[in-house]
């Protein structure tokens, strides 16, 4: 059984990673009803809820349906960190979750994010004096290091548990890679097989199948898989992993009218949570996936992320049940 603190998960859970304008309360609603064990909000600037940025202070949206949620914060500033986690907790979400990965520009150079991998002895201090704030369990997700050159994962991990961490995710790649290449998991393999841990290791990076998923428990030996890019427009993901790995075959993935009820149930979730202009913006980017591998389905998907209008989404959304009402599963 996997536990962050006293919240007990099961075996090999399913974290949805915290992604940017896509991990929003719609989003973890669904992946949440599709196999998700633990859902980690957008990250959220510690000097934004401070501030009071409205922008910020949305992302502390949670709804009782997403439980266990976590929320998740970033900054390089200790006191600024610190009056965050004051912030965050009134919210009451499960888990607080400290951002050490994100390896965008604007983050990683003000020493936020993946920059905080530069200085080790500060990413502890950090992660000490938050666990000492808040009587919520506090997990961390990073990278494998700077460049290279500077993976002390090992290293790191074992500080950021003695600084009093629940869990630990840990993306397989380094901030210099970014996104590219193939992320490295016997790097976190490392981490988990050092006798020292004793908190569970969740592994990020490449989690694109169900295969990926048992190779990542069976042959790496982690305690979960945390997904992110292969969940965006396709909720079911999680689910598909885990009857993959209880029956070693694959689910039937979802019907067109299934992928398209879905789609139309996120789109008004969306905006009924952040307004007409946001909710069909931020939905643009599901569709790909959401309609992925569909014959002659181009020129609707292009209507999808060119309309500025709900109105047109729906009616367009509606127009499809009837011309694939009676399409197979796909395969």
């Amino acid at each position: 059984m996997v536990k962050i603190g006293n919240i007990e998960l099961g075996n090999f859970p399913l974290l949805l990673a915290p992604m940017e304008d896509v991990s929003d309360p719609p989003f973890r609603a669904l992946c949440k009803e599709n196999g998700a064990d633990v859902v980690y909000t957008e990250f959220i600037s510690s000097e934004g809820l401070i501030r009071d940025a409205a922008k910020s202070v949305m992302k502390l949206d949670i709804y009782e349906k997403e439980r266990p949620v976590g929320i998740q914060i970033f900054g390089a500033n200790l006191e600024s960190m610190l009056k965050a986690v004051d912030i965050v907790e009134k919210t009451k979400p499960d888990i607080i979750d400290i951002n050490f990965g994100c390896p965008v520009k604007k983050v990683v150079c003000k020493g936020a994010g993946a920059g905080i991998l530069k200085d080790i002895d500060k990413m502890e201090t950090l992660t000490k004096e938050m666990v000492k704030r808040t009587c919520l369990p506090v997990t961390v997700k990073t990278r494998l290091g700077w460049d290279e050159k500077s993976i002390k994962i090992v290293e790191v991990a074992e500080r950021i548990q003695d600084a009093g961490a629940k869990a630990i995710s840990i993306h397989g790649r380094t901030r210099s890679q970014m996104y590219k290449g193939s992320a490295d998991w016997t790097k976190i393999a490392e981490v988990k097989n050092n006798q020292r841990m004793k908190i569970p290791v969740f592994g990020n990076g490449d989690v694109n199948s169900p295969e990926k998923a048992l190779e990542m428990r069976d042959k790496f030996g982690l305690d979960g898989a945390m997904i992110g890019r292969a969940s965006i427009g396709y909720p079911w993901f999680f689910d598909e992993i885990k009857y993959f790995l209880k029956n070693k075959c694959y689910k039937n993935p979802p019907t067109i009218s299934e992928r398209i009820s879905m789609a139309e149930r996120h789109l008004k979730m969306a905006i009924d949570w952040k307004g007409e202009t946001l909710g069909v913006l931020e939905t643009r980017r599901h569709y790909s996936n959401y309609f992925k591998n569909i014959p002659n389905f181009k020129q609707y998907r292009t209507q999808m992320v060119t309309t500025d209008f709900s109105e047109d989404l729906f009616n367009l959304f509606s127009e499809l049940k009837n011309i694939f009402k009676k399409e197979p599963i796909l395969n």
